[in-house]
Order: structure tokens, then C-alpha cells, then sequence
């Protein structure tokens, strides 16, 4: 499209300083003539660009040249910076460059670069693999080639899997792969901390991603039951943290409700409140929690 060869002149233009027509043209596939009807409507817009002929002459622009509103509003010009960050703190490697890369932009647009926001995705414990299992999957995505690896189920199971990598998701404060897998002949969403043994193979991919895979509804499709706790002040900071529903009671207690996945890790979620919390509703959960209880004290007889 056009008006993406106009941005590219200018953005050739700033690393490169002065370009001919014909290098243009070449680049662009089309002809001398076509690039300079560019130059034009780039002047026109109120970029200061120009030609110079003859030995050394070419397509330059004045120095010290910033964006200005004519081709980028304020919001514009926040929203790729912001964006630019956002890359950084996920993208692990080489984070060096992306800030020097954020300063040019931020030069670029005539601003004082505000560093206003740090996001680090990575847990609390040491993330090592799971960051370089990030990178080799980026760069398989890149590169359209396939990858297998060992990887846990919810259940435990261990299988391998070669998938087609299309996205890297973000969800819940958990990184996830979204691909097609061969063994299932459909699309999966695989969790980061449960694959291992990652290689990248020598097959291309042929499926492609969606533009979005996150939506607002419910992405991992599972069936949800509503429950009712009776939660202690003792777990006052998990209320807080874990659950929008809730009424705090005169004796600092908590009132709390949610919709949860109907699964075994519901059984477990309850557990890690330990005897601070009791289950109110519904019936046949609290059955089920006594269950799991009993089946774990017989452990310790």
C-alpha cells in the first residue's frame, strides 16, 4: 500500500540519511517516477524532504527532522512507545537494544521519553527456562518452523507433542503457547512452565494464527460451578487478591464468591486456604471436599 512505502521512505531516510531514487525504486519495486510523485505528496504533507542532483545528490531530509502531528497525534506517538516497553519487558533477551531502540523513537517524536510503567511476566522464583523456552518459541514463530517437546497435562501426563507455534498469549498471569498440534489435529493452547525438551525442527508450518485468539469470553472452554466461602481474616490479603465478590463481616471474616472451573484443582484451590476457610455453598462441593479430605488424612495413618 502506499501510504506504508511513504512511511518507509521516511523511516529509510532518518537511519539512512540520503537515498536515490533509483535505490528507492528498486526497494520498492516500482518506478523512479512513482518515487518521486512520493517525494511530493511527502512535501505536500509537510515533511521536509528534498532532492538533491548530481554527484553525491539524492533524496535527503533536513537535519534534526522529528514527527510531527501532521503524521502522528500525541496518542499516536504514546501508544507505540508504550507498545515498544511492553516488548521489552516481556522479551527477555537483548533488552539493551529495545531501550535504545525506545530513546530514538522517543527522539524521533521530539519527546522526553517518560519511563512510567515496568511489567515483568516472570514469577517470583527463578524463570531461567521458562525465558529461554520463550525465546526458542519466538523464535520458531519467526522463522515458520515446527517444534516438539515433552509436555504435562492438568492430569500429570506426560506426552510429546510437534506443534505448528502461531502466538505467544499472556492469561491469568500465566504464558501460554497457542499452536496446532499434530497428534491432536486441532488448536492448543499449551502451558509455558509444563513443556520441556523444546526443539526446534527442520519442517515448515502452514496454518496460520488468528488476529485474535484472547477474547472476553472464556477462552479455555471448561464447565464453572459458583461457589460461597466463609474465609477468615487470616486470608484477608488472598480476598483481596483472588476474589471481586466479597463482603467483609463485623468480625473481619470474608463473604466471598466466584464462578470456578467444576475440576479437581477446585478441590485443591479450597485446600490452600487450609482451616481457614469454609465451603457454604454448594452441597455436593462440600461433599466432594470432605472426600478429598478423608482420602488425604489416609495418607498420614
Amino acid at each position: 500500500m502506499k501510504i506504508n512505502r511513504l512511511f518507509e521512505i521516511i523511516y529509510l531516510l532518518i537511519e539512512k540519511e540520503s537515498i536515490t531514487a533509483k535505490e528507492l525504486a528498486e526497494k520498492f519495486e516500482v518506478s523512479t517516477r512513482t518515487i518521486y510523485r512520493d517525494v511530493e505528496i511527502l512535501s505536500l504533507a509537510g515533511i521536509p524532504i528534498y532532492m538533491t542532483k548530481g554527484r553525491g545528490g539524492g533524496i535527503s531530509l533536513l537535519p534534526n527532522y522529528i514527527l510531527d502531528k501532521t503524521v502522528l497525534t500525541d496518542k499516536e506517538r504514546e501508544n507505540i512507545l508504550s507498545s515498544l516497553r511492553a516488548v521489552q519487558t516481556v522479551d527477555i533477551a537483548d533488552s539493551n537494544s529495545k531501550q535504545e531502540l525506545i530513546q530514538k523513537f522517543s527522539s524521533l517524536f521530539g519527546n522526553s521519553y517518560v519511563d512510567w510503567i515496568e511489567v515483568d511476566f516472570s514469577s517470583w522464583h527463578d524463570y531461567k527456562d521458562q525465558s529461554n523456552i520463550f525465546q526458542i518459541i519466538k523464535s520458531a514463530i519467526f522463522n515458520k518452523k515446527k517444534i516438539k517437546f515433552e509436555y504435562s497435562n492438568s492430569k500429570g501426563e506426560q506426552t510429546y507433542r510437534k506443534v505448528e507455534p502461531l502466538k505467544l498469549c499472556s492469561k491469568g498471569g500465566s504464558w501460554y503457547l497457542y499452536g496446532y498440534c499434530d497428534k491432536r489435529c486441532d488448536y492448543r493452547f499449551f502451558k509455558l512452565m509444563r513443556i520441556k525438551d523444546l526443539t526446534i525442527l527442520n519442517e515448515d508450518t502452514i496454518h496460520i494464527a488468528p488476529p485474535k485468539i484472547l477474547t472476553t469470553e472464556n477462552t479455555f472452554k471448561q464447565k464453572c460451578i459458583h461457589i460461597k466461602l466463609h474465609i477468615q481474616k487470616e486470608m484477608a490479603y488472598r480476598v483481596y487478591d483472588e476474589f471481586d465478590n466479597f463482603t467483609k463481616m463485623e468480625d473481619g471474616s470474608f463473604i466471598s464468591e466466584m464462578d470456578i472451573p467444576e475440576s479437581e484443582w477446585t478441590l485443591y484451590y479450597i485446600s490452600t486456604f487450609g482451616p481457614y476457610c469454609e465451603i457454604l455453598e454448594p452441597n455436593e462441593l462440600k461433599e466432594k471436599f470432605k472426600d478429598h479430605l478423608e482420602k488425604t488424612l489416609s495418607i498420614y495413618k
